[in-house]
């Protein structure tokens, strides 16, 4: 199998067929379109998760709950909103799908066993960082979700695109059942629900102060804010969104749309048409959420179904995009060393906005605005580019990949390259 150069005559099921036989021959092997969506994919996720680094938790669904939207922040925070929150996880949650169906042809070892130490690791891994470092953790909800859809590996395109869509819907009819249950609840529970989505100063003002302390004081919301999140909000949202992405992205490398291997006129109807109702749809729910006041109940019925939508189709526009760069031949090596380093560099971004913004580093939680923010983001993306660059040019793979494969397969893999290896840029 290639490296993921362009094959734009490739019919779907040749590709399918072509994919599935040289896995089985030869196991898996870095496809170059992958890598380049994985990088992309770990870099615009620091763009949406600096807001839960830098500020109060809330501010992320709820901007006018914390922090200035005038002059520069509003258009920092419009175009992360439009363009990159919930779309770049989904992109990361699809990959996995793919490489569950790479990784399940490897005849090296029986291909469950393997997929569940992988599971059973990463989720350890996001239990860790979830407690210790940081609550926002999305390693828990893939593992899990994971587990669960190797079971779908082998069903043709067609049954995947529709299953992973059913799933993928359940967690939004689920969220509105939800909201038109808690409608129906004790007028004093629905009121202190509402109260959590406009918190008052001294809750924001306590949740700042914890952030500031030091990893003990942290401790007290990071622990319970990681609890609900890998409880209620797993079996609610999280299990059927990832689990519904995952089936999505395992069709959608079976039919050639991952590996760069669809026509390029495919691939910029996927990005017209993505980019164009994703974020049709996305702007309307804002317009939607400013109109009502970001009213909490409208928001969960109306605006957040709308986000939930859009951002699904955003993420295709992103990946219809990516392709046709990747078949252009343009330079985007940089960005493959950053996705062969994903989990890496995943957690070191944690690493350093922890340092940055928390009170045993820094201790900038609720100082730097919006614009601030950003820049920030820049200087990490131009440090983990040229970092993962460098490391590779003498390593064969990232540390924290390293230490999994060890895991999984039971003996110690390569580390080293016999010689430096050149990466392209």
């Amino acid at each position: 199998m290639d490296d993921g150069s362009p094959a734009t005559n490739t019919a779907p099921e040749l590709h399918e067929f072509k994919v599935s036989s040289d896995l089985a021959r030869y196991g898996p092997t870095r496809i170059r379109s992958l890598d380049v969506l994985r990088g992309v994919g770990v870099l615009g996720m620091l763009a949406v998760h600096i807001q839960l680094f830098a500020f109060p938790s809330l501010a992320r669904w709820n901007p006018t709950a914390y922090g200035d939207l005038r002059g520069l922040n509003w258009w920092v925070w419009l175009a992360t909103f439009v363009l990159a929150d919930g779309k770049f996880i989904a992109i990361f949650a699809m990959l996995l799908g793919a490489s569950i169906v790479m990784q399940s042809a490897d005849r090296a070892a029986p291909a469950w066993r393997a997929h569940e130490r992988r599971m059973a690791a990463l989720l350890v891994l996001g239990l860790a960082h979830a407690y210790l470092l940081w609550y926002g953790d999305m390693l828990v909800s893939l593992a899990v979700c994971g587990a669960v859809v190797f079971v779908g590996r082998r069903l043709s395109p067609g049954r995947l695109l529709v299953l992973g869509s059913v799933a993928f819907a359940t967690a939004s009819v689920l969220s509105v059942a939800l909201t038109w249950s808690a409608l129906q609840s004790h007028p004093a529970t629905l009121a202190a629900w509402r109260e959590q989505w406009t918190p008052s100063p001294v809750t924001i003002g306590l949740e700042i102060i914890q952030y500031r302390g030091g990893w003990a004081e942290q401790m007290g919301h990071r622990v319970p804010a990681a609890w609900e999140m890998q409880t209620w909000s797993l079996v609610t949202h999280f299990l059927w969104q990832m689990a519904g992405l995952m089936l999505i992205g395992m069709a959608l490398f079976k039919l050639g749309i991952l590996s760069a291997a669809r026509s390029r006129v495919f691939y910029r109807i996927l990005a017209a048409l993505g980019f164009g109702a994703g974020v049709v749809l996305n702007l309307l729910g804002l317009w939607r959420s400013f109109a009502t006041g970001w009213d909490l109940v409208d928001f969960a019925l109306v605006s957040q179904q709308l986000h939930y939508w859009g951002n699904l189709l955003v993420a295709l526009g992103w990946v219809g995009l990516v392709m046709l760069l990747c078949q252009r031949g343009r330079q985007l090596g940089l960005i493959a060393a950053v996705g062969r380093m994903a989990l890496t560099n995943y957690l070191l971004q944690t690493l350093i906005c922890t340092t940055i913004f928390y009170g045993h580093g820094l201790g900038l939680f609720g100082s730097v605005d919006r614009a601030g923010q950003f820049a920030i983001v820049l200087a990490v993306w131009a440090f983990e580019l040229l970092a993962s660059s460098a490391w590779l040019r003498y390593f064969a793979v990232g540390p924290v990949e390293w230490l999994l494969r060890w895991v999984v397969h039971g003996r110690r893999p390569s580390f080293l390259h016999s010689s430096p290896a050149p990466v392209r840029v």
